[in-house]
């Protein structure tokens, strides 16, 4: 009879696969470099994931609750007070922190992959779904539900580009000025 997979555990497990995947990347991703990685067998991946595509459908998950809570922790977050280029001048900081960046460039790996078909699943629903999340903070600040998610999509998208701009380059002073101005369009929104 099989185990009922132990919910708990399988929320450990995503953390250190995702953890994993931050480190070597997607490119040469299977169950079995994936377990070996782990120190574990491929069996205690296929008990709590059908397959590849359902251990990438949590993952995906996994690093939109992450990103989520790391969000509405941001101080500030749910008070119209304070403007949103705070927050997004907070969330740069922390996505690019060495203790963050490995998971950052995980996600823009992700996005790239899926953008160029090679992913399929849930990652339209990871970008959307942050759209969203976003757009409830602009909300928050006055935006009417249609324009806070236009400028939500705006926003993300712009981050995005920054942010691969300054990881593919290394042009800090010139990426986050124009960090700067991303900031300042964002709190005119408000």
């Amino acid at each position: 009879m099989a185990r009922t997979a132990d919910p708990a555990r399988r929320v450990e497990l995503i953390d250190a696969i995702t953890a994993a995947l931050a480190e070597t990347g997607l490119a040469t991703f299977s169950l079995r470099t994936l377990a070996a990685a782990l120190g574990r067998s491929t069996r205690v991946l296929t008990h709590h994931f059908a397959d590849k595509d359902a251990l990438l459908a949590a993952v995906l998950t996994r690093l939109d609750e992450q990103q989520h809570a790391a969000l509405a922790a941001t101080p500030g977050w749910d008070d119209p007070a304070v403007g949103i280029g705070t927050i997004v001048a907070d969330s740069w900081r922390r996505h690019l922190s060495p203790a963050e960046l490995p998971r950052t460039r995980l996600i823009h790996e992700i996005e790239g992959l899926a953008a160029a078909g090679r992913l399929t699943g849930q990652v339209p629903a990871f970008v959307s779904g942050r759209a969203r999340f976003v757009a409830a903070a602009l909300e928050v600040r006055g935006l009417g539900p249609e324009e806070a998610r236009t400028k939500a999509t705006l926003l993300n998208n712009a981050y995005s580009g920054l942010q691969a701009d300054h990881l593919t380059t290394g042009e800090s002073a010139r990426t986050e000025a124009a960090l700067a101005e991303l900031c300042a369009l964002a709190d005119s929104w408000t």
